[in-house]
């Protein structure tokens, strides 16, 4: 939509991706008194949508045409597209939650689902940033372990994983140590994680802010990074 007409729209401006013929357009409608609804129907159009588009929230069902919704947060996170994502899912499972947390997703929501929660739930991702706990000096990066954030001097807020909050978490509360991959998978993650889980969640956080925001410290393993 045009941007003017956006603008002078107070609502959030909402991308819902969502094949269903019959659900989308219910959720849209649901939607609609409270967000300003983009509805789209296919995977890919809707990455394409979601790369260019000014939304404020996103919607992202996981099982789409062309490109499933899991692909699409992974690719948006790798462009470093931080606006908020609700993925919506008739998998159920803790497994299934986990995979969509870890590939980017803010919210996980399973069908079927109240539209009183579905909107609850992006109200409060659309929530106006105002950090209430205390702020961590990452350089000049502001890390609020508490709101599940980074503050980025030139992008503004950037939203974390669970894990990856804790991960970043135990860099920043102690800058001057430096933690060995076991250290790491006892604080951070479970017995049933490998060692190279570390390395991978150690990339999810370079890559969704900085690639010095952690250091890797050879035969030792890693420590919070200088920006």
């Amino acid at each position: 939509m045009p941007a003017a007409d956006h603008d002078a729209d107070l609502r959030p401006y909402l991308l819902l991706v969502e094949d269903d013929p019959r659900l989308g357009p219910l959720m849209a409608k649901a939607l609609q008194p409270s967000f300003e609804v983009e509805l789209v129907a296919d995977g890919q159009e809707g990455l394409e949508r979601a790369i260019t588009g000014d939304h404020d929230v996103m919607v992202i069902d996981r099982r789409l045409p062309h490109l499933d919704g899991l692909s699409i947060v992974q690719k948006l996170r790798g462009a470093r597209v931080v606006t908020p994502i609700l993925l919506l899912t008739a998998l159920g499972t803790t497994a299934d939650k986990v995979d969509g947390l870890d590939a980017g997703a803010n919210d996980y929501l399973v069908k079927p689902f109240e539209y009183d929660e579905l909107t609850a739930r992006l109200r409060a991702l659309t929530r106006r940033f105002d950090p209430q706990g205390i702020g961590i000096p990452v350089g000049e990066w502001t890390f609020y372990p508490d709101d599940g954030c980074i503050y980025s001097p030139h992008i503004g807020r950037i939203l974390l994983t669970p894990r990856e909050n804790a991960l970043l978490r135990l860099f920043a509360e102690s800058p001057d140590r430096t933690f060995s991959r076991e250290q790491i998978l006892r604080t951070v993650f479970s017995a049933d994680d490998q060692p190279g889980t570390v390395d991978t969640y150690v990339h999810y956080l370079r890559r969704k802010t900085d690639k010095d925001i952690v250091l890797t410290v050879r035969r030792r393993g890693y420590r919070l990074g200088q920006l």
